[in-house]
């Protein structure tokens, strides 16, 4: 008796080893959907990166506004009855490129 129920519980250890730990099994599936969680979530990062370039695109070609601003911004330019004034926070060198100074009529 006690040499049937070995062999019976050795017959459902050996069925259940490909269901828990085999190719496919349960531990896979899981470690899978992770994975698939983890990509899901770095592509609703990408969709709103990928927008938000969309729409300044759009708005590069529609309007002079978000041009200007951008050379403004990270060219520093002016108008011609403008002063450019850049402020350097505390401990950073100043630039060497600086824009040249406007000569006054």
């Amino acid at each position: 008796m006690r040499i049937l129920f070995l062999a019976l519980v050795l017959l459902i250890a050996l069925i259940q080893y490909p269901l828990w730990l085999g190719h496919g099994g349960w531990f896979a599936v899981w470690e899978l959907e992770s994975k698939v969680a983890d990509h899901r979530e770095a592509n609703e990062g990408l969709k709103a990166r990928n927008q938000a370039m969309s729409a300044e695109v759009q708005d590069l070609r529609v309007g002079t506004e978000a041009a200007e601003e951008r050379a403004r911004s990270e060219l520093g330019l002016a108008h011609k009855d403008e002063m450019f004034v850049q402020i350097v926070p505390e401990g950073q060198a100043i630039p060497k490129n600086r824009p040249p100074k406007s000569k006054k009529p």
